[in-house]
């Protein structure tokens, strides 16, 4: 898994039409990508109704000054803009059965064209999401007199997040009973799995104790499994009162032995707690018990 929740991996054996989900894919690229997706279709639609007045003759359109191919060409997407547009300025205007019949069709096709990316547009403002920071790396610090494995975060958004929930789990390569090296997964007792609110960082510990995965391993022992850490916080966002959720997870070269958080609580001068979370990554060094 990548830092940001993302998977390094592609799936396959599936037929292509699987892989075919618009609607999903337009809800989930990045804002930048929609409009370019939205701007492509926009200038596609009307070049192909321009192209199809065009076919209509050289008399589907009146009012055009123009006679060269070029002239006809853009009246004739203008005439398409305005039409799907539904602008309509009067100035050119169709003639004959063909280009009156693709006018009807064009303006029921920018109807529904126009009503499907405004569903779209509210559904991407509407869907709600979580803004987890999540510190840049994970500490194996002091903990209770043993170790404890930790990493922190803190919400991103002025919202509060209610009955946030963290769960997590460890990746690393063992051994199985013919010796061959095989992934496996284990899920870590935390400290505490649940937090009322997160108005401020939540450092989420996973004890090293007996009944730990990691209990008696040494750092060395660690790293050469090529461990990674998991990362699943859910939570309610009161805003829309629907759960969210975030991911994140930390290779074996984001996790630092004997280190822990440094305190970036400070006072705003009125009786109030600043949090920088630019400083949620923070560590200072820490000398771990034998």
């Amino acid at each position: 898994m990548n830092r940001d929740g993302s998977f390094r991996l592609a799936r396959g054996g599936l037929h292509w039409a699987d892989f075919l989900h618009p609607y999903h894919r337009l809800l989930t690229i990045s804002w930048t990508s929609f409009f370019l997706w939205v701007l492509a279709a926009y200038v596609v639609a009307n070049l192909a109704f321009a192209l199809a007045y065009l076919a209509c003759g050289s008399g589907a359109l009146s009012g055009v000054e123009d006679a060269s191919f070029r002239g006809r060409f853009l009246a004739a997407f203008f005439f398409s803009v305005q039409t799907l547009a539904t602008i309509g300025y009067g100035k050119m205007t169709p003639e004959g059965l063909a280009a009156n019949t693709l006018v009807a069709f064009e303006a029921l096709f920018g109807l529904m064209g126009f009503a499907f990316a405004t569903g779209l547009l509210f559904a991407r403002f509407s869907r709600p999401s979580a803004r987890v920071v999540f510190s840049s790396v994970a500490v194996m610090a002091p903990y209770r007199g043993g170790r404890g494995l930790m990493f922190r975060i803190a919400n991103g958004r002025p919202s509060e997040l209610i009955d946030v929930r963290a769960t997590v789990t460890l990746a690393r390569f063992e051994p199985n009973a013919d010796g061959r090296m095989t992934r496996r997964f284990h899920s870590l007792a935390l400290e505490r799995s649940q937090a009322m609110f997160l108005a401020l960082q939540w450092v989420i510990v996973h004890p090293v104790d007996e009944a730990s995965p990691l209990h008696g391993l040494s750092e060395a022992d660690i790293r050469a499994s090529q461990p990674e850490l998991l990362a699943l916080i859910t939570g309610v966002d009161e805003t829309f009162s629907q759960t969210v959720f975030a991911r994140s997870s930390y290779a074996e070269a984001e996790i630092v032995w004997g280190a822990r958080f440094r305190d970036i609580h400070e006072t705003d001068g009125k009786g109030g707690v600043f949090l920088n979370v630019r400083r949620l990554g923070e560590i200072e060094a820490a000398v771990l018990p034998e």
